[in-house]
């Protein structure tokens, strides 16, 4: 039995302009094409896109996909590989679900007068996470920059890690501070703020004035870093994502 390109894109939700990248780029051909050019696949190529799927949502970028699949054999035994794989995340996002509870229960509970929260465990805002997850835009468009972010984080210990959580969450507090006065997102002492984070984050990869300004917009546009940011303060998102654009502009270009 075959699907065409159109039965397999609605049964999947993978757009039909998706499919025929991945057949372009070798990781998902068709198991025949008619003579009016029409795909057609077939039960292994069903397969075969439910591993790929499975392995976007776990965070891997193509070039490692294939990788993944081109090299295994038996499909039961890839397929208990890829249980594995969510398990693990399903336990990391469960402590990620606690570290978030945890921060509402604190911030409801600790306020200043004028509606600034108080912080007094800034490491929890980042327990649970996982920094690569933030990384795929990285990975997609600037991928040699993206190797070399995975060289440093493997020399990372667990306490390396927690104190430079800590150290973004202190940076965050004193962007929400710059915020609150009113300070303009483009202000000399906002950059010089965001200066702090370019160098955190050139500890993992060196970004460009482009790709720092995409991973600005990435605070907004990414779901969990935008909840974050708002749990500090309402709108901390944008302002971030402003600043490190009019850094960019200013001090990258």
């Amino acid at each position: 039995m075959a699907w065409s390109i159109a039965d397999v894109a609605r049964m999947s939700g993978v757009t039909s302009r998706t499919l025929r990248h991945y057949d372009a780029i070798g990781l998902l051909p068709p198991a025949w094409t008619n003579g009016s050019g029409h795909r057609y696949y077939e039960e292994d190529g069903l397969l075969r896109l439910q591993q790929i799927l499975v392995l976007r949502e776990l965070g891997l970028g193509l070039t490692e996909i294939a990788e993944v699949l081109d090299h295994q054999i038996d499909e039961a035994e890839a397929l208990r590989a890829h249980r594995i794989r969510l398990l693990a995340e399903r336990d990391r996002l469960t402590t990620l679900a606690e570290t978030v509870d945890r921060t509402i229960t604190e911030l409801e509970e600790r306020r200043d007068l004028d509606g600034m929260p108080k912080i007094s465990k800034p490491e929890n805002l980042f327990a649970g996470f996982d920094p690569a997850q933030y990384e795929t835009q990285a990975r997609e468009q600037w991928p040699q920059e993206w190797e070399e972010s995975q060289r440093f984080v493997d020399t990372l210990t667990p306490a390396d890690t927690e104190q430079m959580q800590r150290d973004v969450t202190q940076q965050m507090i004193r962007m929400a501070e710059l915020m609150a006065a009113g300070t303009p997102a483009d202000g000399p002492t906002v950059l010089n703020e965001v200066e702090n984070h370019y160098r955190h984050v050139s500890r993992f990869w060196t970004p460009t004035a482009e790709a720092f300004t995409a991973l600005g917009q990435t605070y907004v546009d990414d779901p969990q870093w935008k909840s974050t940011y708002d749990k500090i303060i309402a709108g901390l998102a944008e302002y971030q994502r402003d600043a490190m654009a009019a850094y960019a502009s200013a001090r990258l270009g």
